[in-house]
């Protein structure tokens, strides 16, 4: 469910520290967490999500994650812009 999110969305960042960032903005309409990401990693962003009372949504796969948003690699964290 969350990966088609990811795909339907218009704009998207990819990576922890950038949706960190992009949660201080106040920009972010949801976040997309890889449930196989290291908990050291997403750590920071889940807390972040959780201060500003933005919806935290999980998937399994960091590798799927990253290919719904477009890269050969894996994503821990994606933010779902306004």
């Amino acid at each position: 469910m969350s990966y088609e999110k990811v795909l339907q969305a218009k704009e998207v960042i990819i990576g922890t520290r950038q949706t960190v960032k992009a949660l201080q903005t106040g920009t972010t309409k949801e976040i997309i967490i890889a449930k196989d990401a290291d908990a050291k990693v997403i750590a920071n962003v889940a807390s972040k999500a959780s201060e500003v009372n933005v919806p935290v949504h999980y998937v399994d796969s960091m590798k799927k994650l990253g290919k719904a948003c477009g890269i050969d690699v894996g994503a821990a964290a994606v933010a779902i812009i306004n």
